[in-house]
């Protein structure tokens, strides 16, 4: 085939995040907004230019009154700032139309995928990179699609507002960036509130951008940050669901965060992983944030990230829990100091696994306002119920072997019983006939007694392959959450393979429908980032499992170590 239908290596800004760059004067426009008052030109490098960002990184949308901006639930990935008209929120559950979910296959498809001609591994169809339409055309076209889709999605604003508790956004204000930053699934539902509401979505691989490079926009945003989330994240944390409104309140005013652990942690992980009894020193290489016989200093939130609960056993500690999103830590040793008088001193010590963001709440405030009511049951969490015999060592053992290895951090992990699995493969063939005969996992990975992780995309509660894809090819799914790569946008870069901390991404050269290797005009040849997508657009869910003659293959939640041990017992 000829070259030049081939496509070329993907670039930074091949797929703008509108239907084209904004030209110059949107820009400027954007730049003059109070959110990016403190940003300077000058700081940014020569290769990256903060109205390159903007162009491309950005894009400008209407809404009618009434149309959905974002949905609750749905993960985010960039932030709002409204440029005209105005916005209203909804924290509580409202009905909104439209699902935006991928489309899956019908039957007829599913079906005749089995018998579907065989490509060569790793193929991809030839297309030519189209001209982008003029300025007009666009805006036509964009316009038009976007009517379409927000029509589905419109609700009746003034019915809403009169049933509901909301709250008014409006011009200059920003919004959204909350779920941006932290990958984290959006905390209300935005619809306009006017008829051509004007809104600038700013993309997070911009936000990244801009942020890295600005200290004034980082101040900002992290400010907004502290100022919004904080009383949000403790009204959805369970431990304070009897405090009122304004106990919150002023809880929030004197809550600190705190964070402990490297952002980029997983390069460190792995290098140290790979040692001989690697994972018995990994507990040394992780931030102590309180540690056993230390007086207590307040209570401990866990905003995001992980935690590991350990205590001293002679020379050595032993991990006896785990903390993540919306654990304590601390509520023991306050809880027996109000009630025994005796010194709040910890038994247990609390650090920090990879990179762990902590909100510290005074011991008073606690004894005030968090501890009269509060359900017994949130007393001694952490902690497991005494071992007896075989059963507490497996599961000292298993809880070890998860965290220590970071399997903690996997929402959707392959586990595979080996003392069911026959090696019989059918996992491997279902995956490879369901992703155009190209599987996506390996049948190998570490293991614990008759518990085998295989090498497959666990899609992450953190997922940090996401934290420095320069295009943003690989992403959350706004309504599952399902970590995914876009193959139009990947670049081949490896960012996403080399932050893994589990080598689940793996790079591949593709190739045409000869089988020939795809080069650029230099002759390199063009590699893409591939992985497990949990079979997003199947029928019948993962392949892989479907398969599985003797039920020896399950999809779990790592962090439910009492179902793992009666799975695999």
């Amino acid at each position: 085939m000829d070259q030049e239908l081939r496509d070329e290596r993907n670039r930074r800004w091949d797929e703008p995040f509108g239907k084209e760059p904004l030209d110059r004067e949107t820009v400027d426009r954007v730049l003059a907004l109070p959110a990016f008052a403190d940003v300077n030109p000058a700081d940014f490098p020569s290769w990256l230019p903060v109205a390159s960002v903007i162009a491309n990184d950005g894009r400008i949308r209407t809404f009618q009154k009434g149309e959905t901006v974002l949905r609750k639930g749905d993960y985010g990935s960039s932030l709002f700032i409204i440029l005209s008209g105005s916005v209203f929120g909804l924290t509580a559950s409202a009905p909104t139309a439209g699902s935006g979910r991928k489309q899956q296959k019908s039957w007829r498809r599913s079906l005749a995928q089995l018998f579907a001609r065989k490509r060569p591994p790793e193929y991809r169809p030839a297309r030519r990179r189209s001209r982008r339409p003029s300025s007009a055309a666009a805006s036509i076209n964009e316009g038009t699609r976007a009517n379409t889709v927000e029509a589905a999605l419109r609700v009746d604003a003034d019915e809403l507002i009169a049933k509901h508790e909301t709250f008014l956004l409006e011009a200059p204000q920003m919004f959204g960036e909350l779920a941006a930053l932290t990958r984290s699934p959006r905390r209300a539902t935005i619809y306009a509130l006017e008829d051509e509401t004007v809104l600038f979505e700013l993309r997070w691989q911009g936000l990244r951008e801009i942020r890295d490079w600005s200290d004034g926009f980082r101040k900002q945003i992290d400010q907004l940050y502290h100022e919004r989330g904080l009383l949000t994240r403790l009204q959805e944390c369970p431990v304070f669901a009897h405090v009122d409104s304004t106990a919150l309140a002023e809880i929030a005013e004197e809550a600190l965060f705190e964070t402990y652990g490297n952002f980029n942690w997983t390069h460190r992980f792995k290098t140290e992983i790979s040692k001989e009894d690697g994972a018995q020193h990994i507990i040394q290489q992780e931030p102590m944030i309180c540690e056993q016989g230390s007086h207590v200093d307040g209570l401990l939130l866990i905003n995001s990230g992980f935690a590991r609960v350990s205590e001293r056993i002679d020379h050595g500690d032993r991990t006896i829990g785990h903390l993540s999103k919306n654990d304590v830590f601390g509520l023991d040793a306050i809880a027996a100091f109000a009630r025994d008088k005796v010194s709040p001193v910890l038994d247990t010590s609390l650090r920090a696994i990879g990179y762990v963001d902590v909100i510290r709440i005074p011991t008073h405030l606690v004894q005030k306002h968090v501890l009269p009511g509060l359900d017994p049951s949130f007393l001694r969490q952490g902690r497991p119920d005494d071992r007896d015999g075989t059963r507490g060592e497996l599961r000292q053992g298993m809880m070890d072997f998860l965290v220590d290895h970071r399997f903690i951090n996997g929402e959707e992990a392959m586990l595979i019983n080996l003392e069911r699995c026959v090696g019989c493969d059918d996992c491997v063939r279902a995956c490879a006939t369901a992703h155009d005969n190209n599987p996506r996992f390996v049948r190998q990975g570490s293991r614990f007694e008759n518990a085998m992780i295989a090498s497959a995309c666990m899609h992450c509660t953190d997922p940090v392959c996401l934290i420095g894809c320069p295009t943003g090819a690989i992403h959350r799914a706004e309504d599952s959450g399902t970590v995914v790569i876009d193959d139009n946008t990947c670049i081949g870069c490896a960012t996403c393979a080399n932050s893994c901390p589990y080598s689940n991404i793996r790079m591949v050269e593709i190739r045409d429908e000869n089988g020939q290797f795809v080069t650029d005009r230099e002759g390199q040849p063009i590699s893409r980032a591939t992985k497990c997508d949990l079979c997003a657009d199947q029928l019948t869910g993962p392949a892989c499992v479907q398969s599985c003659p003797h039920d020896a293959l399950a999809r779990v939640n790592m962090r439910d170590t009492e179902r793992l041990l009666e799975w695999l017992k």
